[in-house]
C-alpha cells in the first residue's frame, strides 16, 4: 500500500474500496454523529460511492482531498482527514478530521492535524487553513489550538450547523 504521509503512530493513504464497511461504521460512532451529523453515510453503498469520489480526487490532485487514516501498529482504519477549498478564496482551505471513538484520547487527532496542516501547505500552496468546530466540541478546539490554530470568529446560520448553535472558526496562517 502506498502512503501519502505518515506520523509517529499513523499511516495516511488514499481510500480503497475495501474501506467502505469500516468508513460507514466509524461514522456511526457516538461522537462522530454528535459533532458531525451531516457526515454519516446512509448505508455501505453510499460510503462506497464516497470512497470512489475521494480516490478520484486524490488521483487528480484536486480538492476536496480526503484521505484514510490507519493505525501503524495494526493497520486498522481509524479515521480520515482532508482539506477542501474555501470558495472564492485561493490559497485558503478548510481542514477536517475524524478519529473513531475507540481511538480517541490517544493524541492521534492532534498528531494527524499537525501532519495534515503541513501537507496541505506544501501540496496546495495553502496560506490559510480553517478549522470549524461546533460549540461544545472542546476536544476538537484543543486539537486545533495545540496545532497553532487561533480563534478567528463565530459563524451563525452555517449550512452544516445542524443544531443552529453556531460554529467556532479557527485559523492557521502561514
Amino acid at each position: 500500500m502506498e502512503y501519502v504521509f505518515e506520523t509517529e503512530h499513523l499511516l495516511v493513504r488514499k481510500f480503497d474500496i475495501k474501506d467502505a464497511r469500516r468508513l460507514y461504521e466509524y461514522h456511526l460512532d457516538g461522537n462522530v454523529k454528535r459533532w458531525m451529523p451531516n457526515e454519516s453515510y446512509e448505508d455501505i453503498s453510499v460510503a462506497r460511492d464516497a470512497i470512489f469520489f475521494y480516490a478520484e480526487r486524490v488521483e487528480e490532485e484536486q480538492l476536496p482531498y480526503v484521505l484514510a487514516v490507519e493505525l501503524k501498529t495494526t493497520g486498522e482504519l481509524i479515521g480520515d482527514t482532508g482539506v477542501n477549498e474555501v470558495e472564492g478564496k485561493p490559497g485558503e482551505v478548510e481542514i477536517g478530521y475524524v478519529i473513531s471513538d475507540r481511538f480517541c484520547g490517544n493524541g492521534y487527532a492532534t498528531e494527524l492535524v499537525r501532519a495534515m496542516t503541513s501537507f496541505a501547505i506544501e501540496k496546495f500552496d495553502t496560506k490559510v487553513l480553517y478549522g470549524r468546530v461546533m460549540h461544545g466540541n472542546d476536544a476538537s478546539v484543543r486539537v486545533l489550538e495545540k496545532n497553532g490554530y487561533s480563534f478567528e470568529k463565530e459563524e451563525f446560520d452555517a449550512e452544516d450547523d445542524p443544531y443552529g448553535n453556531g460554529m467556532l472558526v479557527y485559523a492557521y496562517r502561514v
